[in-house]
């Protein structure tokens, strides 16, 4: 038995609850009212477009995401899969070994219905080819009470009140602080009616997140569980 630990989001607060959000360890989001998986910033062959420009960087960066997102996607067993911007990182991730750790893994889930929302590296790096399967709009992501974009929103920019946009881009993190040791986690940030999500690839940065500069905002650190910062965790 998988051992991780999800944590369900309602929105919004105040009952009746409209929605409730899985937040999954393997720093996705799932909407079991519509069996539709979120993820971000999955930057496929990202450690493949450094070793064309000449940096030495580790492989099997691509197949270690592709094997997690395979893992979220077993365990809440989705219909859909939403990426939420920046699926590919840059034109050399069309490189043949990129492409083909994407065919063996969309061979793995030949049913799945995948749609990636584009963001900024996704401009850049262009479309999959249609035989992926793999559908690409420039609109959000709108069902419900739920809004799918790249690009966090800005407070004011006219979203409904009760609407829950879930965002990518940012690649949120905290770090946890004891007297001898620091640790680096992702976090699934939400603020103002926006959820940020981590980055869901594995070579990918981070910004950092501080929550006491925001007060109004929630912290979900990402671990082998998903726990709202001021509760115990470990590391």
């Amino acid at each position: 038995m998988d051992p991780r630990m999800d944590h369900t989001l309602n929105w919004p607060r105040d009952p009746p609850t409209r929605l409730s959000l899985q937040l999954m360890p393997e720093r996705a989001a799932f909407d079991p009212a519509t069996g539709t998986l979120f993820v971000a910033d999955v930057h496929l062959g990202k450690a493949a477009v450094f070793r064309a420009r000449g940096l030495p960087v580790p492989q099997g960066t691509t197949t270690g995401t592709l094997a997690r997102l395979s893992q979220a996607l077993d365990r809440c067993q989705a219909e859909h899969l939403v990426v939420l911007g920046d699926f590919l990182h840059a034109k050399e991730s069309h490189a043949s070994g990129t492409l083909a750790a994407l065919s063996h893994w969309r061979q793995r889930h030949p049913h799945l219905h995948c749609q990636v929302i584009e963001g900024n590296h996704d401009l850049h790096a262009g479309r999959v080819q249609a035989s992926f399967g793999i559908e690409s709009s420039t609109e959000p992501y709108a069902r419900g009470f739920l809004r799918g974009v790249h690009h966090p929103p800005e407070p004011g920019s006219g979203q409904a009140p009760d609407t829950l946009a879930l965002a990518g881009h940012v690649h949120p993190v905290l770090t946890l602080r004891s007297r001898t040791d620091r640790l680096r986690l992702p976090i699934f940030w939400l603020h103002q009616g926006v959820l940020t999500l981590p980055a869901f690839g594995e070579f990918t940065g981070g910004f950092a997140i501080d929550p006491a500069a925001q007060p109004e905002g929630e912290a979900f650190v990402v671990g082998q569980q998903v726990l709202p910062l001021g509760r115990k965790t470990k590391h």
